[in-house]
């Protein structure tokens, strides 16, 4: 199963590729879309579309794992992610790739083992999961790797092949 992991955001995406078969994991390719300071949002939103829209081709992901919102302090920065995020579902939509969505703890707990677990920490265990000499850069990126490993651990958990197994029974 090849799962798309993205960070989303405005001026920096992270994407993270990577395939996962039974215990298997491995890395494909990560990094960032940006889009340029100083445009207008809808410029912005629209480069976005046409950027992840070539990836979802070029790729052709299974599954799509993306970042729930998390609104901190900063509602403003909260807001344009909002709208970076929806013109992200909506391509991923268009594509046809299924879409899962997780919460920031989701991915700790899936990725570290803990749902309170430091960037630090998340960063380290992405390194060794994917088997990389240095921790993916920069932090959207590795943060993108982190959500498409959150979506290979949970699509195999016994959990899920239950589940797969009696939808395919009926």
């Amino acid at each position: 199963m090849r799962i798309l992991g993205i960070d989303p955001g405005i001026a920096t995406i992270g994407f993270g590729l990577v395939e996962a078969e039974r215990n298997k994991i491995r890395l494909i390719r990560c990094g960032v879309i940006t889009t340029p300071a100083h445009t207008s949002l809808a410029s912005r939103l629209d480069q976005l579309f046409i950027d992840l829209s070539e990836l979802l081709e070029a790729f052709k992901p299974d599954a799509v794992s993306i970042e729930e919102l998390f609104f901190n302090t900063n509602i403003t920065t909260g807001i344009a992610v909002a709208h970076g995020r929806g013109v992200i579902l909506l391509a991923c939509q268009r594509a046809g790739v299924d879409i899962y969505e997780y919460t920031p703890l989701q991915v700790k707990q899936a990725v570290v083992g803990y749902g309170r677990a430091e960037k630090k920490q998340v960063m380290e265990m992405v390194r060794r999961i994917c088997g990389l000499a240095a921790a993916p850069r920069p932090d959207d990126a590795a943060d993108a790797v982190a959500l498409a490993l959150c979506h290979a651990r949970s699509s195999t958990s016994l959990l899920a092949r239950k589940e797969r197994d009696e939808c395919s029974t009926i």
